[in-house]
């Protein structure tokens, strides 16, 4: 089965490294053509730049997903430079950590703002047109957290998993149009976001411990995941979330 990306645009917050950046990568691998939004520029320019010199069509675009009106400037350009989205990857987070008793207000607000509020906002932006075309697949980044939480990330764990639920509002709303909407849940992978954790050895002989697969997963083995949903060979898979978390759920 044809995957069906070819000159598909795919839009892809938080694309300018880690998880977002293999995404964008696994696209360009399928004949897609990538508009990648981020806030860190020079990161985004340098992530562009890269994915072109191996033969993408990669554009970069910055704008803040979690004001509404730079999305909404940010969509309306996409679509008039490069052409209408086709899929969209919610993958932009942020991760914050603080005991629960003393998680500042304005800190819990930005990871909400930003990893559910964002989420939100650019894809009512992207679904507009989506509905009017009758079509697309929108991916949202969750965690493993939206079912199983670890001290001292409580706003990105309640972020998390409102936007599962996020994910089967879009599923249940936007289906009738052909719009499809699911979300992937990572278990422990190496990222930037857990570059910290990730290098410290008592937790990572702990994560080696409890995950049936004794290892932790790689950006990659995410990416694939997230052209599988955008492809044709998803088509009746709707509202669900994948957990690619190497059986540690099954096992607890």
């Amino acid at each position: 089965m044809e995957l069906g990306l070819k000159d598909k645009v795919v839009l892809i917050t938080g694309a300018s490294r880690g998880i977002g950046k293999s995404i964008a990568e696994a696209f360009a691998a399928e004949g897609a053509i990538l508009a990648l939004n981020d806030i860190l520029a020079d990161t985004l320019a340098s992530t562009v730049a890269g994915l072109r010199e191996g033969g993408a069509r990669a554009h970069g675009f910055v704008f803040d997903i979690t004001k509404q009106d730079e999305v909404l400037r940010g969509v309306e350009r996409i679509e008039r430079e490069v052409g209408p989205i086709g899929v969209l990857i919610n993958n932009a987070g942020l991760q914050k950590r603080y005991p629960l008793e003393e998680f500042p207000a304005e800190i819990w607000r930005q990871v909400v703002e930003v990893d559910l509020t964002g989420a939100f906002l650019v894809s009512q932006a992207v679904a507009k047109g989506m509905i009017a075309r009758r079509g697309g697949r929108i991916v949202n980044i969750t965690s493993i957290n939206a079912e199983l939480v670890r001290e001292t990330i409580s706003a990105y764990c309640a972020a998390k998993g409102a936007l599962k639920n996020l994910t089967k509002s879009m599923a249940t709303e936007w289906g009738k149009y052909g719009v499809l909407a699911n979300a992937i849940g990572p278990g422990y992978v190496k990222t930037d976001i857990d570059a910290e954790l990730s290098a410290r050895k008592e937790f990572d002989e702990w994560v080696k411990s409890e995950v049936p697969l004794r290892r932790w997963g790689s950006k990659e083995e995410l990416a694939s995941v997230a052209v599988f949903l955008a492809s044709n060979g998803a088509s009746y898979i709707n509202g669900q979330t994948v957990y690619v978390d190497g059986g540690w759920q099954a096992c607890l």
